[in-house]
């Protein structure tokens, strides 16, 4: 992987301080289950332990990620971090499902829970732990753009919810004899632990499919270009993501006339300008004299789009 060093050894931290949390949270919810015999904090356990396996998953893909591009992988690594991306989606999907099973059995048959103080103690000690690594994580993802690292936040954030859950159910069955609150707050978790799965699976699907950067990056890219004073146009722009690594390709139109000496310095400069906004960019371009008539990739594309179109009829 390519880019700002800073942010590199960042995103390795933070891979490593997951890791890390994860063991400390799994022995304290050991503790407080086996203390207060709760199913919910049972099943916030098992939600513990799916994190220890992400973040392990998560700490590789980042290592392999960071990889330098070799004889077989031209474009680097950075994809590893949107299948540990994808594989952390399926285990958080896999927990919500499982902690909406215990919450159905729960409404249909309510158990009190013993020593809920020793339980909530517990439960505030693995929040405290995890909000400071979600704020690590959150601070991370802004400088290094991290799939991965986006992904593992995505466990963290549904252990504060459930564990919060979790806390209110404990306190009612205690003190109110509300036994129904707890498994409806772990359903409420299940299902907003669903809709951030479809959200991560889909980025990471995006990118291994190479879909295009936002409409809006690709406008500044284009201004960027088209700004500096020596370009006449510009057209075929193709960008996609690998990690936290941008690869822009294009068609730059420069004067017929410019020789190549002076073409070369004028696309030195495009290129400087690009990864000022995006560092450790790849950048690819190709000049043409201004006016050249040419089939361009964009109406090939539209063009072949079409065709298969009409056949379909």
């Amino acid at each position: 992987m390519e880019g700002d060093p800073s942010a590199r050894r960042l995103v390795r931290l933070a891979a490593a301080a997951s890791v890390a949390t994860a063991v400390a949270i799994g022995v304290i919810k050991l503790t407080a289950a086996v203390a207060t015999g709760s199913v919910a904090i049972l099943a916030s356990l098992v939600d513990s332990l799916t994190d220890l396996l992400a973040s392990s998953i998560t700490l590789v893909s980042v290592r392999i990620g960071q990889q330098p591009p070799d004889h077989r992988h031209r474009f680097g690594h950075g994809k590893a971090e949107a299948l540990s991306a994808l594989g952390q989606a399926v285990l958080v999907g896999g927990a919500a499902l499982f902690i909406f099973a215990e919450a159905v059995q729960r409404l249909l048959d309510p158990q009190p829970v013993r020593a809920a103080v020793v339980g909530v103690a517990a439960l505030l000690l693995a929040m405290a732990l995890t909000a400071a690594l979600l704020a690590f994580q959150r601070h991370v993802v802004r400088r290094s753009g991290s799939q991965a690292i986006d992904a593992d936040s995505l466990h963290y954030s549904s252990d504060f919810l459930t564990n919060g859950a979790v806390i209110a159910g404990l306190l009612a069955a205690d003190g109110f004899g509300v036994l129904w609150l707890d498994p409806a707050l772990g359903m409420l978790v299940a299902l907003y632990l669903g809709a951030a799965v479809v959200r991560v699976a889909r980025r990471a699907v995006d990118e291994l499919m190479d879909v295009e950067l936002p409409a809006e990056e690709r406008r500044a890219i284009e201004a960027m270009v088209t700004a500096h004073p020596r370009v006449d146009g510009m057209h075929d722009l193709r960008t996609r993501r690998s990690g936290s690594v941008v690869f822009i390709e294009m068609h730059l139109e420069l004067d017929p006339e410019m020789t190549v000496g002076a073409a070369h310095a004028v696309t030195e400069e495009v290129e400087e300008r690009l990864r000022r906004r995006y560092p450790g960019a790849e950048v690819v371009i190709h000049q043409e004299p201004r006016g050249l008539c040419e089939a361009r990739r964009l109406d090939r594309v539209i063009a072949g789009e079409e065709d298969r179109a009409g056949e379909g009829r």
